[in-house]
């Protein structure tokens, strides 16, 4: 581990620690363990979560048209004119 110094407010160290004793850990464990979490939300803004969630819309949305497939050009272009 690599020691750090962070700076809270009053009412935000009052908080932690009155979390922490709660939860029976220290508030470095705590402080960690928010940084875990928000790694976390964070992984799934990557380029790689956007392409797995590109792929998986896929095929999941009907425009109507049966021929979207060879015409899908034609279509697009007509949505920028509108």
């Amino acid at each position: 581990m690599i020691r750090v110094q962070i700076q809270f407010t009053e009412d935000q160290l009052r908080s932690l620690r009155c979390h922490a004793a709660q939860e029976q850990v220290s508030v470095s464990a705590l402080v960690r363990q928010a940084v875990g979490e928000w790694e976390r939300s964070q992984a799934g803004s990557g380029d790689e979560a956007k392409r797995r969630r590109a792929i998986l819309a896929a095929g999941r949305f009907a425009s109507g048209k049966r021929d979207g497939s060879a015409r899908h050009d034609d279509y697009l272009a007509e949505s920028y004119r509108a």
